[in-house]
């Protein structure tokens, strides 16, 4: 079977799933942001949700970890680059939220793409509150967040009977700051700890 066969195939039996799940997705509405969680990376990990987000969005502002391959899906957006990655030029988090909320005034459709999950260490909360009180209608589009999803791929259970009764989310972003969190009441839990942009103070 050639190369051009076999995809053939595979896209029809993809859409021929996609039919069976019924899945029918809300309409972004001009005005409206999205705030939307890409996954870890691989496209395999996107939400239906948000694949269909990012094809009605005519204004994408995303983050440095979320995939060409992912961004390519919103082929009728403007596309807006936040940066975001350790060490790198980024926008600051109050020109993001002043952006998002120019975009929706101006009447666009607007994802705001964060990598993994917007709740999770994104940021999405504080930008959810900054749109509510503009009163510029939102949802949150959940993602795979990277510390489980990581895990998972690489066969490492993120609990496990017998083992954990928790896992720990945690932030090295700030630590040995005085805003650091408590590690040693943390590792008094005996639980594991999953560690969120840790390297740089490892």
């Amino acid at each position: 079977m050639s190369g051009s066969t076999k995809n053939t195939g595979e896209n029809a039996t993809l859409e021929k799933a996609l039919s069976r799940l019924n899945f029918k997705p809300c309409r972004l509405e001009p005005g409206h942001v999205w705030l939307a969680g890409a996954g870890p990376g691989d496209p395999g990990c996107l939400t239906l949700e948000v694949l269909a987000a990012l094809a009605e969005a005519d204004a994408l502002v995303y983050d440095a970890l979320v995939s060409p391959d992912v961004v390519a899906v919103a082929e009728n957006a403007e596309l807006f680059f936040a940066g975001k990655r350790g060490g790198k030029p980024s926008m600051k988090q109050d020109d993001i939220t002043a952006l998002l909320v120019r975009l929706a005034r101006d009447g666009r459709r607007v994802v705001r793409l964060k990598g993994g999950d917007p709740y999770i260490f994104g940021r999405g909360g504080e930008e959810a509150l900054a749109l509510a009180r503009e009163n510029i209608p939102f949802r949150v589009l959940p993602g795979l967040t990277s510390g489980l999803s990581a895990l998972a791929a690489t066969g490492i259970p993120a609990t496990m009977r017998g083992i954990n009764k928790a896992v720990i989310l945690a932030t090295g972003h700030a630590a040995g700051t005085d805003d650091d969190i408590d590690w040693a009441a943390i590792a008094r839990t005996g639980q594991p700890v999953v560690v969120y942009m840790g390297m740089a103070n490892l």
